[in-house]
């Protein structure tokens, strides 16, 4: 079990619904302006291609920020669900309790510190090979 104060609980929960709903509003913003990304691609078809391009790129941006998004809303939801299971600021690798400064600075953790330091380093490209 962990050692989270009601308080601290209540404050963290509070934070990830809110963040959550900010998400949410943030995908839907973004795909209700992707639908004037395919009439801003259309008339770029009768223009420059730098036009092309700039609605190329305004496309690819608009999918990479819902993709970032989706991502940090199934953290939270998963957060969420740490929380109903009782498994909320325990690291799902270790066992071991996820600071309260760690949550604060991200609720939707899932490892303490050490543990994802060492996940970061095991599962970053290598600066020589390029991937």
């Amino acid at each position: 079990m962990n050692t989270l104060t009601e308080q601290q609980l209540a404050t963290l929960k509070d934070w990830m619904a809110q963040r959550k709903s900010r998400l949410l509003d943030e995908i839907r913003e973004v795909l209700a302006r992707s639908g004037n990304a395919h009439h801003a691609q259309q008339v770029s078809e009768v223009g420059s291609m730098g036009d092309e391009a700039a609605a190329r790129l305004f496309r690819d941006i608009s999918e990479a920020e819902v993709l970032r998004d989706l991502g940090e809303v199934r953290d939270i939801a998963a957060a969420e669900q740490r929380i109903a299971d009782g498994r909320y600021g325990l690291c799902t690798d270790c066992g071991e309790l996820v600071s309260f400064e760690r949550l604060k600075a991200y609720p939707s953790a899932k490892r303490c510190m050490p543990c994802q330091q060492r996940r970061e380093k095991t599962r970053a490209p290598s600066p020589y090979t390029g991937h």
